[in-house]
């Protein structure tokens, strides 16, 4: 009884900081910077603490990623809450970015008149990307929880399995590429914002490579073959390639 009662509550602590720190992040690259709080750091002085944070950030959201930290942490907790504890990591880590994201005074370029509401559009454009995305894999199961459903329920784990449908069938990465662009919509580019832009694209870019040899590892020949047929992030063609 117990167990099951700690079992929900991670489910109920992972979801609700998954949702709360998701929602701030498309607050944040809608609006720009929460200004919560001010280091009255300068603005070379903010920029490297922005940098800072968003390295913090890449650390742990890459490591917990890999096989290599989820095999280490098998010897602590077993392989169900991994999922879980990713997320509850990823989402403290990505508020406290977002909280202590400093500002800069200055506007570098911001958008007028149609190309403000193209960019506005594309933003929105994005969302519905990633609803697509979402929806062509199943399960889809970003929070990690599913291990945790299925031991509650004293249910047998589905067979992982590659299945390509959607968005799928033009980029390997879709859900990364949404990103991307969902990043570089802002139609308002100070100091803060051009620096988050850069680094966090970079770091998706390198996120992407790690990922893949993560994949070759699980699905062998059958994801070699896909990666030969279809480009990691920027669409070769119009039409589905698979």
């Amino acid at each position: 009884m117990i167990k099951k009662i700690i079992g929900y509550a991670i489910i109920l602590i992972s979801g609700l900081i998954a949702q709360v720190s998701l929602l701030a992040l498309g607050l944040f690259l809608f609006y720009g910077s929460f200004e919560l709080i001010h280091l009255g750091t300068g603005t070379a002085g903010s920029l490297f603490f922005d940098a800072l944070l968003s390295a913090v950030f890449f650390a742990q959201h890459s490591g917990m990623m890999r096989n290599r930290f989820r095999r280490w942490l098998e010897r602590s907790l077993e392989k169900e809450f991994h999922g879980a504890v990713f997320t509850i990591a990823s989402g403290m880590v990505l508020l406290m970015v977002l909280i202590f994201w400093q500002k800069t005074p200055v506007i570098l370029f911001s958008a007028q008149e149609m190309m403000r509401w193209l960019l506005r559009g594309l933003y929105f454009l994005t969302l519905a990307g990633f609803a697509w995305g979402a929806s062509s894999l199943q399960p889809f199961d970003p929070m990690g929880l599913t291990p945790i459903v299925n031991r509650l329920r004293a249910k047998a784990p589905a067979p992982g399995q590659l299945s390509i449908r959607g968005p799928y069938r033009y980029v390997r990465h879709p859900l990364y590429l949404f990103t991307i662009v969902m990043i570089w919509s802002c139609p308002d580019i100070t100091a803060d914002r051009l620096g988050f832009n850069i680094l966090w694209t970079v770091w998706i870019f390198v996120g992407a490579h790690l990922e893949e040899r993560d994949l070759v590892s699980t699905f062998g020949d059958a994801y070699r073959d896909y990666q030969q047929k279809i480009p990691m992030l920027v669409p070769s063609s119009i039409r589905p390639i698979l």
